[in-house]
């Protein structure tokens, strides 16, 4: 039996800017948090929540990418 996949969420510039400042504020927001975040934004708990996922994902990468940057470029003591 095939799994009924969601529909993929597409967000408005507005959604995003506001999804981005609640995870500047915090990377993991509890339930309450995240019904009212869903509220605000106008999607549901679960599309928060996933956001959330995706966005600590994007953001551990980019940690890890500016972590071997540094080390590939050390600075130069003179």
């Amino acid at each position: 039996l095939p799994v009924k996949k969601k529909p993929r969420t597409f967000y408005s510039a507005e959604q995003l800017e506001e999804l981005e400042k609640m995870f500047q504020e915090d990377h993991y927001p509890d339930n309450e948090k995240r019904r009212e975040i869903a509220a605000v934004v106008g999607v549901t708990p679960q599309r928060v929540l996933v956001w959330f996922q995706n966005r600590r994902a994007k953001w551990r990468k980019l940690q890890k990418l500016s972590i071997k940057g540094n080390k590939k470029y050390p600075a130069s003591s003179a």
